[in-house]
């Protein structure tokens, strides 16, 4: 079947493209898709090449809402008019008009989804109550609310949310949830706003403050855990001395496929405990970051700074990858699209 994608070049060229879509399978959904969420950490690192899961042209995204238009004969659980959320899009071809392959990955910056819907990567039910712009973004949440379930920081503990981007973002809002005293940590104004709102209860700019005597004011002897949301390597080392002896240590973000380092001693002397959270949890956090959102417990609407439609994508795409920093939380609308 024929579809709109935005399709990235290996020149980091980004366009909307014709392209076609084989026919599902008997274990697969078709979806319209009305919304796909933009993670600029994870995007960005496969059109840039920090990773690689195929090669170029690419059609990037792994989030997205949408209306089941179409269900495979061994599908019971869903039917054609369902709302729904998805991981990804799992066509087993994308091709342009000339033939040329598309790597999907994962694939959901397109007007239509094919998706297996019961895989750790799947489609469900999105919950009444949740608007489908928001919850297009449901990953980042439900990475930050994984993070920290892994490293269970409790009602009254100190945590550090070292940078405030979505997925730090999504961390405030669980440990805040939590009952805990949040201090977020940003180089950017904005982002801590933000931060503020979804639950921090202090913040730290970079850019004009001491970070470290920053966090000592509100815990003297460091704080019980650290999550480094940044992915960034050399924040690494600025991170783990603002937690106190025998506190947590969580590797938030994601450093790509080449090796990072640390100075071994700083979290030797503190007997560090330190968590390695991959992906967002799965089902679990997904349903729970989506009915937190449908109860308004989560007001995630809050993070997001651009809605933009389809054929604005490339453009706002050229825009991030050039380093426009303003750009937080992105979604693409694709109702107009074919």
């Amino acid at each position: 079947m024929e579809a709109q994608a935005l399709v990235c070049d290996a020149q980091q060229h980004f366009s909307i493209e014709d392209v076609t879509l084989e026919p599902i399978a008997a274990d697969e959904v078709l979806i319209r898709t009305v919304y796909s969420g933009v993670s600029i950490g994870t995007e960005f690192a496969l059109i840039r090449n920090k990773i690689s899961w195929g090669p170029y042209p690419l059609c990037t995204g792994y989030m997205a809402t949408g209306v089941i238009e179409a269900v495979g004969d061994a599908i019971d659980d869903l039917r054609a008019g369902d709302r729904v959320y998805t991981r990804g899009n799992n066509v087993n071809a994308m091709a342009l008009a000339d033939g040329t392959r598309v790597s999907c990955v994962s694939g959901t910056h397109a007007s239509y989804i094919a998706a297996k819907p019961h895989t750790t990567h799947g489609v469900a039910k999105l919950p009444a109550g949740v608007s489908m712009d928001v919850a297009s973004m449901f990953v980042m949440p439900a990475v930050g609310l994984y993070g920290v379930d892994m490293a269970n920081p409790r009602m009254g503990q100190r945590v550090v949310v070292f940078g405030a981007g979505l997925i730090g973002l999504g961390v405030v809002a669980a440990c805040a949830h939590r009952g805990c005293e949040v201090i977020a940590v940003d180089l950017d104004a904005g982002r801590l706003a933000v931060a503020g709102a979804m639950g921090a209860d202090h913040l730290v700019d970079g850019t004009t403050e001491d970070v470290g005597a920053a966090v000592r004011r509100v815990a003297p002897g460091g704080a019980d855990v650290v999550f480094e949301c940044t992915g960034i390597p050399a924040c690494i080392d600025q991170a783990i001395p603002l937690c106190r002896t025998e506190g947590k240590f969580v590797w938030q973000g994601n450093y790509g496929a080449d090796p990072v380092e640390f100075h071994f001693l700083p979290a030797h002397g503190r007997r560090l405990q330190m968590f390695f959270p991959c992906d967002d949890g799965l089902q679990p956090c997904r349903r729970a970051v989506l009915k937190n959102m449908a109860m308004g417990a989560l007001d995630w609407g809050r993070t997001m700074s651009h809605r933009v439609a389809y054929t604005g994508a490339p453009a706002m795409y050229a825009r991030i990858n050039a380093g426009e920093t303003s750009i937080l939380g992105m979604v693409i609308d694709w109702s107009a699209a074919r």
